[in-house]
């Protein structure tokens, strides 16, 4: 079901304490920049236990996508551990994931084996042709991307790779709480803004943008490449 034209924020930002579990995406060419920062110890550990999983599967997913057709070929950006892709992966149609961390890839391949396309890549300057696919999605990942620029860039390239017609979601944490903050000590953290994000999306070149903030934990958005 489309959203209504123009760009729009609704419901109210709750300032919470969320978790993000999706550390390797942002520009990368030969070293680590300044800035791109491997996740600390406590942020693995949570995100790679049976509790996010779960949280993936009931919440975060569900939520998330709600009343979103993905199409036949979903992009996922940002995978990390890999919580949202297995549940992705159970979906038919084809579905690449896109990782910048090598451990990450090597890991996703093992356990996901041929069902899933890994690629390790950055999402500032993706490996795909134009027009490849019918939806990208990325879960509690943005942040990571070290700043409004490096995310204006991937938000481009979602742009580029999705087909006409096809559709940009997922989810992201607000910035704020304690628990959030330490979480991230030691990981990059570049927080948006979920209501300028609408605007940011309309610039890249998307259409009917949607961010809901009516979620305590976390809030959704949606857009549309143009016909």
């Amino acid at each position: 079901m489309l959203p209504s034209p123009g760009p729009d924020v609704y419901g109210t930002v709750t300032v919470v304490e969320r978790l993000s579990c999706t550390p390797g995406v942002g520009h990368r060419s030969g070293a680590r920049p300044a800035g791109l920062l491997s996740v600390n110890k406590a942020h693995n550990l949570i995100c790679s236990s049976r509790w996010w999983a779960r949280s993936v599967e009931q919440d975060v997913l569900p939520w998330g996508l709600s009343s979103v057709d993905l199409g036949d070929d979903v992009l996922e950006i940002g995978p990390g551990f890999g919580a949202t892709t297995r549940v992705l992966a159970r979906r038919p149609g084809r579905l690449s994931v896109l990782e910048l961390e090598r451990h990450y890839c090597e890991r996703l391949r093992r356990e996901l084996g041929d069902g899933v396309d890994v690629v390790e890549g950055d999402a500032t300057q993706m490996p795909f042709p134009d027009g490849r696919f019918s939806a990208a999605v990325c879960f509690t990942m943005l942040h990571h991307v070290p700043s409004p620029q490096l995310q204006d860039r991937v938000l481009a390239e979602v742009l580029r790779v999705l087909r006409p017609g096809g559709v940009f979601a997922g989810t992201d944490s607000f910035d704020g709480g304690l628990v959030f903050k330490l979480i991230h000590i030691g990981d990059t953290l570049a927080p948006l803004d979920p209501r300028t994000l609408p605007d940011r999306l309309q610039a890249a070149g998307f259409r009917h943008p949607k961010v809901d903030t009516s979620s305590r934990r976390t809030f959704r958005f949606r857009a549309f490449k143009p016909h």
